[in-house]
């Protein structure tokens, strides 16, 4: 006999987008139950409508000045290099600085010692076409400080994966170094959503493409999964985000709000999660095989779920992506669990077993 066990005192936690852990109040009403190639183009027109300020090259020079600041440093006197390992401060007149990470923030320009100038990330003449000194070749959100000759170094060549401090992997690939390889690839992640064709990730980078998306690799999936975000990348995110501040461009960087977003996109190693309390998933098709939801649509505020396997978590989410019903570890005598006193309206119910997940679509009249 097929027995109920009903979770009519599920916890109620509607979540407000201010709270620890959630999305900034940038992204408030963004429909966050969208997950591929649909998550993709959603935060691609998010980034580009609300990119309201374009940076001059000038202007973007300047923004450096704020946004690649140490955090590390009371003094706010130097900015941090990318690409750099050596925490030593550059000795005027040394004509060996080109492994350092802190600079003097008044020490650009284009001199070979101790100095410092704009890196494009994604370098120009990879972009198709070249990215030139304006547009996406002057956002400042793919723009860092590096050391002249480090810069120089890189060139244009292609990031590729290796180990250790920043260097050639060959004559015509670079690593950025253990402690920047994530940010590159989040912002080589931000250059594709923000500019399209024209920076696609399998031109700056060598790897293999990903099955769902044939412009995006794999070696930056995985630096964004091995490099977690720093408060330096955080820093510079959100300033550039107001456009009330000087050189602020308007729009963010998801990627760096939550390295998640791209896990729920193109798949791959599973990054950090910064909205653990945010509706974000990737489905297991084995695991929704053998669920099944009924009625739907459902009556009376009452949906039961038959799952061929014990449930360890259920979660029903509005299309905000809160949260309004959760159960941790359900325990159920049979194999069909019953939620009860669901007010009306569309809900995606996730469901979660043996480190899988999987969303079921309800309505209820």
């Amino acid at each position: 006999m097929r027995k109920i066990y009903t979770f009519a005192g599920l916890m109620l936690s509607g979540l407000a987008f201010a709270q620890a852990g959630a999305p900034a109040p940038y992204y408030n009403g963004f429909n966050w139950t969208q997950t591929g190639m649909a998550l993709k183009s959603a935060l691609s027109t998010k980034i580009t409508n609300t990119h309201t300020n374009t940076l001059s090259y000038n202007e973007a020079e300047e923004a450096l000045r704020i946004v690649d600041l140490d955090p590390a440093d009371a003094s706010h006197n130097n900015v941090l290099l990318l690409y750099g390992f050596s925490n030593n401060i550059c000795p005027s007149g040394s004509a060996d600085d080109n492994d350092h990470r802190r600079r003097n923030k008044e020490s650009d320009g284009g001199g070979s010692n101790c100095q410092w100038n704009r890196e494009h990330t994604y370098a120009k003449s990879l972009g198709n076409p070249d990215l030139g000194e304006s547009g996406p070749g002057a956002d400042a959100h793919h723009l860092r400080a590096a050391d002249v000759q480090r810069n120089g170094d890189r060139g244009s060549e292609k990031f590729a994966a290796g180990s250790g401090n920043s260097h050639d992997v060959t004559s015509q690939t670079w690593y950025p170094g253990d402690e920047w390889k994530g940010d590159v690839a989040r912002m080589m992640m931000y250059m594709y959503l923000r500019y399209g064709n024209r920076c696609l990730p399998k031109n700056v980078g060598v790897g293999t493409t990903t099955a769902t998306d044939s412009n995006m690799i794999d070696l930056f999936l995985q630096w964004n999964a091995e490099d977690p975000v720093t408060a330096y990348e955080d820093q510079r995110n959100t300033y550039l985000g107001n456009a009330n501040n000087n050189y602020g461009q308007g729009n963010r960087n998801p990627f760096i709000d939550n390295p998640y977003l791209a896990t729920v996109i193109w798949g791959g190693p599973v990054a950090e999660n910064r909205w653990p309390n945010v509706f974000l998933s990737t489905d297991s098709f084995e695991l929704a095989a053998g669920i099944v939801l009924y009625p739907n649509p459902a009556t009376n505020g009452r949906v039961n779920i038959e799952s061929a396997v014990a449930l360890e978590s259920i979660e029903v989410v509005n299309l905000n992506g809160q949260i309004v019903k959760q159960a941790s570890h359900p325990v159920a005598s049979g194999n069909v669990y019953t939620l009860e006193d669901l007010p009306q309206g569309f809900y995606l119910v996730r469901l979660s077993a043996q480190n899988q997940t999987a969303t079921k679509k309800i309505i209820v009249h």
